[in-house]
């Protein structure tokens, strides 16, 4: 089979208008119209528990072509051309309760991505769009791609091309009538710049929201019109219509798909690179505490819709996936066996995505996040399993945390001291896999000064 992965920037699990649990108003955005997105959730599966592999784009982008977590790969936030004084304890934080970490820079030339993985199918891969992990498509086995793109080139504001979503979608659908001609599988990952922060989208598209009273009733709560407000970070209108043409790209890649005649042959995938806290959200209490940065669910959790070959139709599954379990599941639609993958942390969800029934073994698996690092939020790590969670602060080892995700979605109750044997369990078994895998910890610092801190 062919595979699309349709891959956004910065999508809340909320943020989009398909609901992720049909029981909370609060899982959708109702103000936005993304018919061909709505189109996608009737004809395929919705992932009620879909987390992504860390809480920023690049380590995230690393967990989904490699199936490590961050943890494992050392990959786990992208410094800037600031360099590494930018977040290094020596020049950045300097008299800060813990000694943060530095991260890998790169993808480790002994992981297997995705390409590579499919190589010994006959798979022909492409990546078009945000790529931000520095090294070029090419090195990791992509035959077309747009180069060692970062954030820029989303924001170049190009007449008549937001966020490059077009240009983008026309070199996608290219790529697939090149394949489809040649009889040659295919890989395509389009990685949309949208729903990044520097907000585009067409004029036209802007005005169908610019009216609407939830987007006038924020140009009255922050004091601005429609005239006034700063389009590129916080006009909601903008927002709303970089949605909005987002999913007539969508919508064009899954009309290729079915003028080419491939459509029983192809899966299709839409999810983000992290999770989210969208300012406006009209009507309804943000469902996710925190957002990006952050290992809370807000940052973790994202959207995920798959369609494709032996998938019901607007079905969904509610046990816990992430992004690192997509190259294991490539790898066993290709006809491969995925167990024969080494050094990874993601598992096929091709059988379940077919109806099988996970087993214990599955349900209750340990997800591991690790953020060890200053810079919007503060060094911090978590563990899943099923639905209880621990985080853990490093600057702040005298305070358990662990939450029930059943009762507590927002993690607004931290129930360690009434279950101090399960986060005791769980925190063991956090570190226990640091360790196996060599993951950097942050230490604590000698010379701690709470007057800088403060």
């Amino acid at each position: 089979p062919n595979i699309v992965m349709l891959f956004i920037d910065d999508w809340a699990w909320n943020g989009t208008p398909v609901p992720m649990d049909d029981a909370m108003p609060n899982s959708r955005m109702p103000v936005l119209q993304m018919p061909n997105l709505d189109r996608l959730a009737r004809e395929g599966m919705r992932f009620r528990n879909a987390y992504s592999g860390a809480p920023q784009c690049s380590p995230s982008r690393v967990c989904l072509q490699t199936g490590q977590s961050a943890a494992r790969s050392g990959f786990t936030v992208y410094m800037n051309s600031r360099g590494q004084s930018y977040y290094d304890h020596s020049k950045g934080y300097q008299g800060f309760p813990v000694i943060g970490c530095v991260s890998d820079q790169t993808i480790d030339e002994a992981a297997v991505t995705i390409p590579e993985a499919l190589k010994p199918f006959g798979y022909a891969c492409a990546h078009f769009g945000k790529w931000h992990m520095r090294g070029s498509p090419e090195d990791e086995g992509y035959v077309a791609h747009d180069g060692d793109t970062t954030n820029k080139e989303g924001n170049l504001d190009v007449e008549g091309d937001p966020k490059l979503m077009f240009s983008i979608t026309e070199r996608a659908i290219d790529f697939m009538d090149e394949q489809v001609e040649a009889k040659t599988p295919f890989y395509l990952q389009v990685s949309h710049y949208a729903m990044h922060a520097g907000y585009e989208c067409l004029p036209e598209t802007r005005e169908k929201y610019v009216k609407h009273p939830d987007v006038q009733a924020y140009y009255k709560k922050v004091g601005k019109t429609a005239e006034t407000i700063q389009r590129r970070h916080n006009d909601p209108a903008t927002w709303l219509g970089m949605a909005h043409d987002l999913d007539g790209r969508i919508g064009a890649v899954l009309q290729k798909i079915e003028d080419l005649g491939i459509e029983d042959n192809t899966y299709v995938i839409m999810t983000s690179d992290n999770g989210y806290r969208h300012k406006f959200y009209p009507g309804l209490p943000q469902p996710l505490h925190a957002g990006k940065w952050w290992v809370w669910q807000g940052g973790i959790r994202v959207p995920m819709i798959v369609r494709g070959p032996g998938i019901t139709p607007d079905s969904v599954f509610t046990k816990n996936v992430v992004n690192y379990d997509f190259l294991p599941t490539f790898v066993d639609w290709a006809g491969g066996d995925p167990s024969g993958l080494k050094d990874i942390d993601g598992v096929s969800l091709a059988g379940f995505m077919r109806g099988d029934s996970p087993p214990e073994e599955f349900c209750s698996r340990r997800l591991y996040f690790h953020y060890p690092h200053y810079r919007t939020s503060m060094p911090h790590s978590a563990i899943v399993s099923d639905k209880q969670k621990v985080i853990h602060f490093y600057e702040r080892p005298d305070i358990p945390m662990l939450f029930d995700l059943k009762a507590d979605e927002g993690e607004v109750k931290n129930i360690a001291k009434q279950d101090s044997q399960k986060h005791k369990t769980l925190y063991d078994e956090m570190m226990r896999y640091f360790k196996e895998v060599g993951t950097r910890i942050p230490k604590l610092n000698l010379d701690h000064d709470p007057e800088v801190y403060k």
